[in-house]
């Protein structure tokens, strides 16, 4: 049952992405840029349990402390390319949650 969650909510997440980039078609990166792979970009939260959950929450409730400290760390090791893909509505959530993260594990990348 878990691994049907888990592929739900990443069709969820990978629906909501495309839908919500309206122009995406008129935007298409320069040759020399490879695309955004959504899938590779969300791998690090689906990899810890939970992961993806809390960040949902701390974007609907603005609380970013609820985020625990294995989350922060998979958070840490997403390219910054993918954040504008991940999060096209509220472009300040990354850097909230990274600045967050800092506080809960130190010395993250």
């Amino acid at each position: 049952m878990e691994h049907t969650s888990r592929a739900l909510v990443l069709v969820l997440v990978l629906c909501v992405a495309v839908m919500i980039t309206p122009g995406a078609a008129h935007d298409q990166p320069p040759q020399s840029e490879s695309p955004i792979n959504l899938e590779k970009c969300w791998s690090p939260l689906f990899n810890v349990n939970g992961c993806v959950l809390e960040l949902f929450q701390s974007v609907f409730s603005g609380k970013f402390g609820d985020v625990g400290t294995a989350c922060c760390k998979a958070f840490s090791t997403i390219d910054a390319n993918c954040w504008p893909h991940m999060f096209p509505l509220n472009p300040f959530f990354p850097p909230l949650v990274k600045d967050n993260c800092a506080q809960i594990v130190p010395n993250l990348p």
